[in-house]
């Protein structure tokens, strides 16, 4: 029977109890050089090399290398890590998992906190920061990814028996991961179109400077592809942030030579892709007077073996409106909608799949409707149509594509 008490204050140890006498190396074997060694330091990464154990080299199977991060101070031992963050108040243990070799003892999970497959969790996080831990296994140099840059961080380096869960503590280190960089700022030129290609995954977000040369400056921005985020803010104060998917233009009131700066990117994990204008010329818009609707509309009953005929709103405004075709499978339909480049003009068409282009504008907004019959098509077929807008900028407006299949019999 052993009887432990604490004399000082509430405490943790732990236990380990055997019958087997004659095992040596309960407890494994420091190098004789124990330190760790700093070998890299990036804005989010910090690169960790170690002189090998002599256990781990010849008890590979059963040993492995355990890596602590924390930003408050180095722990003289794992029990130490481990007695440190129950006390920090940590409620789930689901966390404190030990992976053991297939004929070993079992073992309390609750009494351990070495991390099973090597994966990188938090094991506490509290107002002090957080704790993680990994295991790498035999390797005896390890990256430690997604770190705060600007931030100090103690590391500790255990080598652990896995049959006993007994560990040996290399002499902790610390770093600090370098500054964050300076994000790029593109200076923004009057009337000049900037197309941006927005990283999700990174959730970066891209900057654009203008100067003012007048008190009212207008922007402008075209989705291509993607959910795009936007925030412009002039001389430190936040003036508008939204996300949007479509057209978005903007009028603003200030004084002459102020700076605007506009911070861009993606609301998905995929890319998104934006052009973006700024003028201080606001007595000349950007985009054309848009109609109510940018849909195109076919009519069944017109639709034939070799013509259909559709229709889309027009406005007040003289403008040139270009009808495209493209011939499609049915499978096809689902990929050329969705991945449409909304900002693309007929400049990137092929000269086969041009229509034919109009000037149209009514007074009458009830009235605005223009309809088009498209002949010479193939019985049975699926045709992409589209429908460009173009003002008198000359920036062109794509309409929502629309899909018609010819009829089989007539």
């Amino acid at each position: 029977m052993f009887e432990f008490l604490s004399i000082e204050k509430d405490t943790h140890i732990t236990v380990y109890l055997a019958t087997d006498t004659a095992s040596d190396h309960l407890y494994p074997e420091l190098p004789a050089d124990p330190r760790i060694d700093v070998i890299g330091i990036g804005h989010t990464t910090v690169t960790l090399a170690w002189k090998h154990s002599p256990t781990a080299l010849q008890y590979k199977e059963n040993t492995q290398y355990c890596v602590l991060i924390n930003e408050e101070h180095n722990y003289k031992s794992l029990c130490a890590a481990e007695a440190a963050i129950r006390s920090s108040g940590m409620k789930s243990t689901q966390a404190l998992t030990l992976s053991l070799p297939p004929h070993g003892p079992l073992l309390d999970p609750q009494q351990v906190m070495v991390l099973s497959n090597g994966e990188l969790s938090i094991i506490s996080k509290d107002s002090n920061g957080e704790v993680r831990q990994t295991c790498v296994g035999s390797k005896n140099t390890y990256t430690i990814p997604n770190l705060t840059p600007s931030t100090q961080y103690y590391f500790d380096v255990f080598v652990v028996n896995f049959l006993t869960n007994a560990s040996a503590t290399y002499t902790g280190t610390f770093a600090r991961t370098l500054e964050e960089p300076e994000p790029k700022v593109t200076d923004m030129n009057d009337g000049k179109v900037i197309q941006l290609t927005l990283d999700g995954r990174k959730q970066k977000f891209y900057t654009l400077q203008y100067r003012a040369r007048h008190k009212q400056v207008q922007f402008a921005f075209q989705s291509c592809s993607g959910q795009v985020h936007i925030e412009i803010s002039r001389e430190g104060k936040m003036l508008m942030s939204e996300g949007f998917a479509g057209l978005r233009h903007f009028i603003l009131k200030g004084r002459l030579g102020d700076t605007y700066m506009v911070h861009l990117g993606s609301t998905e994990p995929s890319n998104a892709s934006v052009k973006v204008q700024v003028s201080s010329l606001f007595h000349k818009p950007f985009f054309p007077a848009l109609p109510e609707s940018l849909k195109i509309k076919s009519f069944s009953k017109l639709r034939t073996c070799d013509s259909v005929t559709i229709a889309w709103l027009g406005t007040q405004q003289l403008s040139k409106y270009c009808v495209y075709k493209k011939q499609i499978e049915e499978d096809q339909v689902w990929m050329e909608t969705r991945n449409a480049d909304r900002c693309s003009g007929p400049e990137s068409r092929q000269k086969g799949d041009k229509v034919l282009c109009k000037y149209f504008h009514e007074v009458n907004l009830r009235r605005a409707v223009t309809t088009e019959t498209i002949k010479g098509l193939e019985a049975g077929t699926v045709y992409l149509f589209d429908v460009y807008l173009i003002g008198p900028s000359g920036i062109p407006v794509r309409y929502y594509s629309k899909v018609v299949k010819t009829r089989k019999k007539c």
